[in-house]
């Protein structure tokens, strides 16, 4: 082969990678940019979006340590909500206390402005998301080396779909039913073996497992999720869990070989992974360049019923523009059985 006739194929193949590589002016990925706050928007709290496509501002961190949790994973900085979710944790940790269990052990909530995450979770973009360890909170507070370090227990038997009785207490039911009692809570994600199990051993009043949805994972935690909270007009709403205590054929459904089976053909792309600005509500843009407050300190909520405020004057409100509430359900599961369109990886 002639020298020329090899540099003309040699430009051929670049033409064609080029035709792959990402447009020089390309818009960054969101997760980039949100994963990179440290600090709130101080404006009006406020979810903007769905669970797992918006943003939130005017959130709370919940402290490193409260009279009844510890916060885990302290190097994420994902202890930001929603300050609803945040009063709801602190309520949770105190009332289940009176309850039998020894404290919550708090991992990721959001982060400082919500947005897609740089690894992990599809949801827990608006600030109304959070999980909860099934290991109670220890009488000794976990340094941050452990913190970082410690691993929640499985409350699996083996590599089964089934709870190991030797792991599972009155308290862990006692906890989940605390959680499902108030009204701001919309719905709890759990394994389908653990939800398998409240089915088979829950008596007396049984309407509270309405909210106790089964999910991939969650064996170690479970996911704890509000409502759209007042004031959030931009907040897209999820339909509400099937009427009944949900122990019927749409939970034999996950105990058959269907939700276990690889999914077919190339994987696909996370969304995390794709989405850009464009792809969230438009007032996610004015909620990452909203000014930050003075200082985490204040807002943080330090103590049992309490929290700091960023200013003591009303917090601007930002605007939003509603995006075709078509575009998020379409992509949802059907009520009656839980059958997702895609299987996702991580919640």
């Amino acid at each position: 082969m002639r020298f020329p006739s090899l540099l003309k194929l040699v430009a051929a193949a670049l033409v064609g990678l080029t035709a792959y590589a990402a447009p020089a002016g390309a818009e960054p990925l969101a997760k980039e940019l949100f994963g990179a706050q440290k600090l709130p928007a101080a404006t009006a709290p406020q979810s903007f979006g769905f669970y797992s496509k918006g943003c939130f501002s005017g959130g709370m961190a919940i402290a490193k340590d409260g009279p009844h949790w510890q916060a885990m994973r302290l190097s994420r900085n994902r202890r930001w909500g929603h300050p609803q979710l945040i009063a709801t944790l602190e309520r949770l940790s105190r009332e289940a206390a009176q309850d039998g269990w020894n404290g919550l052990l708090v991992g990721d909530i959001s982060q400082p402005r919500g947005g897609p995450m740089l690894t992990g979770h599809a949801s827990h973009q608006i600030g109304l998301d959070a999980d909860i360890w099934f290991t109670p909170m220890p009488s000794r507070r976990f340094t941050n080396s452990e913190r970082e370090n410690v691993s929640a227990v499985s409350m699996l038997k083996g590599d089964s779909l089934y709870v190991d009785d030797r792991k599972w207490t009155p308290a862990h039911e006692a906890v989940l039913r605390r959680a499902a009692s108030y009204p701001q809570v919309e719905r709890i994600l759990v394994h389908p073996g653990i939800k398998k199990k409240l089915c088979d051993t829950v008596r007396g009043d049984r309407s509270w497992l309405r909210k106790v949805r089964p999910f991939w994972g969650h064996y170690y935690h479970f996911h704890l999720r509000i409502a759209c909270p007042a004031g959030s007009t931009g907040c897209k709403a999820q339909a509400a869990p099937p009427p009944g205590d949900g122990c019927d054929k749409s939970l034999d459904w996950w105990f058959t070989d269907e939700p276990w089976r690889p999914a077919k053909g190339p994987a696909k792309p996370k969304a995390r992974d794709v989405m850009t600005m464009a792809a969230l509500p438009s007032a996610c843009r004015s909620v990452l360049s909203a000014a930050a407050p003075a200082s985490e300190m204040a807002v943080t909520m330090t103590g049992e019923g309490g929290a700091s405020q960023a200013a003591s004057a009303p917090l601007p409100v930002l605007g939003y523009q509603a995006e075709d509430p078509a575009s998020i359900l379409s992509s949802m599961p059907a009520n009656q059985v839980p059958r997702p369109s895609e299987r996702p990886a991580l919640q």
